[in-house]
């Protein structure tokens, strides 16, 4: 199959970084042929896909390689490559980057403040963050290093409804902490 030419447009020679194949890159047979518009043309042959393209100045680019038959669209190829960056773009956007909140409680926290800092974890989880609950022995606190255990296991009693349990309460030197991350399907439960 030799080169094809048209009186229009020349192929488009430029280097593209998609991993898409384009103009005399596509080596289908037969090919469905859609328009800028999303609407099909037809299937044709890609000899005649490419005279098609090339006769509206605009490029042939190979949109589903998989399909039966593999389906092309008529579009100029920096256009392609926009509205690819921009679907990127938008992905990343709607993304939500889960995020480790830290509370910290020490030994000898009150019942009111252990209720407060236990709403906050709440919102963090409800809002798809991670939480890390700490307890910070000082001194001799150490000695009753139960005590900040118990503290623990209340707290995470108290969040079980939204939570699971990511990393169970471990000792690290003055430091008792737990992991909780949020429970998709409990999330999911209470949205319902």
């Amino acid at each position: 199959m030799g080169k094809f030419r048209s009186t229009r447009r020349p192929p488009t020679n430029k280097k593209h970084d998609l991993n898409v194949r384009v103009n005399e890159e596509i080596n289908a047979a037969r090919v469905r042929v859609v328009n800028e518009d999303g609407q099909v043309i037809g299937i044709m042959s890609a000899h005649e896909a490419l005279e098609y393209a090339f006769d509206q100045g605009l490029d042939l680019i190979e949109i589903a390689p998989k399909a039966e038959p593999p389906v092309c669209k008529v579009i100029d190829l920096g256009k392609y490559r926009y509205e690819l960056q921009k679907r990127e773009k938008q992905q990343k956007k709607n993304q939500h980057q889960q995020q480790l909140k830290e509370i910290r409680f020490k030994a000898a926290t009150d019942t009111h403040d252990f209720e407060f800092k236990t709403r906050h974890a709440r919102e963090f989880l409800l809002n798809g963050d991670k939480v890390k609950a700490s307890i910070i022995f000082r001194g001799r606190e150490i000695v009753h290093s139960t005590l900040g255990v118990d503290m623990l296991k209340r707290f995470i009693q108290a969040l079980e409804d939204v939570s699971k349990i990511d990393q169970d309460i471990k000792m690290e030197g003055a430091t008792c902490s737990v992991i909780l991350s949020p429970d998709k399907k409990a999330l999911g439960a209470r949205k319902a």
